[in-house]
């Protein structure tokens, strides 16, 4: 079975050697080489990556890559199995191999994350808190234009407490261009409607963040054969930072 899955990295750092990983140096345009695979080749968009973060890399495969199955994991986080304990080895080791992919797609359409809980919470009215309503709601108006198929899928998902967070995933090819063509649709239609100059460094990545909620509703809309993993992460997350900065988000932005 033919598998890549893409790492995506803005810098030099450890990767798994099984050959089922493919490192990609998301952002490359005008950057230092790392010694990985670029997405400044061929057809891409490597210069947007600011705004769209590890979308350039899913952009660069979507046009030069040619596989039967892709997916996408970050430098930081992988699919895995159950961690034997939090030491670094152990988390290393734990990380999904070519034959688990290989095993988990003869089954499945797709594999995912275990979904993110918000809890007090909708999917809309954390991203209002987190981030710039207007440009959600000016997603919406595109469906509703373009897509409006879709409009019931978006509806029920933004009304949802629980979300597929970060961009990882393993599919078929044929279904993953289905997907970019159709998600890329939306984003350059909303990078032309909307006016980011005066954005933080933060709220810039507004392309990358809403991709997030649009995979939901092309999966909610697809309905697939899902398959939830676990995810490891390689560094400690400060989950203490993490709250305070959601409680400031919530009160105070």
């Amino acid at each position: 079975m033919n598998i890549k899955i893409l790492v995506a990295t803005h810098k030099k750092y450890w990767m798994p050697k099984d050959e089922v990983y493919l490192p990609i140096h998301v952002g490359k345009k005008g950057k230092v080489d790392l010694g990985y695979v670029g997405d400044d080749t061929g057809d891409n968009i490597s210069i947007k990556n600011p705004n769209y973060c590890e979308l350039t890399g899913l952009y660069w495969a979507w046009k030069n890559m040619d596989c039967e199955h892709i997916g996408l994991c970050h430098y930081r986080r992988y699919f895995a199995h159950k961690s034997k304990s939090n030491k670094l080895e152990n988390k290393r080791q734990a990380i999904l191999t070519k034959v688990d992919y290989e095993q988990l797609l003869q089954k499945y359409d797709v594999i995912l994350p275990k979904k993110h809980n918000y809890y007090i919470e909708t999917v809309h009215s954390q991203y209002e808190h987190a981030h710039n309503k207007r440009d959600l709601d000016e997603v919406e108006n595109i469906i509703k234009e373009k897509y409006p198929a879709y409009i019931k899928a978006f509806e029920k998902v933004m009304n949802s407490r629980k979300l597929y967070i970060y961009n990882m995933f393993a599919m078929k090819k044929s279904l993953f261009d289905e997907y970019c063509a159709w998600l890329f649709d939306i984003l350059f239609t909303l990078e032309n409607r909307i006016d980011i100059s005066d954005y933080d460094k933060y709220n810039s990545r507004v392309f990358g963040f809403l991709s997030e909620r649009l995979f939901n509703v092309w999966l909610e809309k697809k309905s697939l054969k899902v398959k939830t993993i676990n995810v490891v992460f390689l560094e400690k997350i400060n989950w203490i930072k993490k709250g305070k900065e959601f409680l400031k988000r919530k009160f105070l932005n």
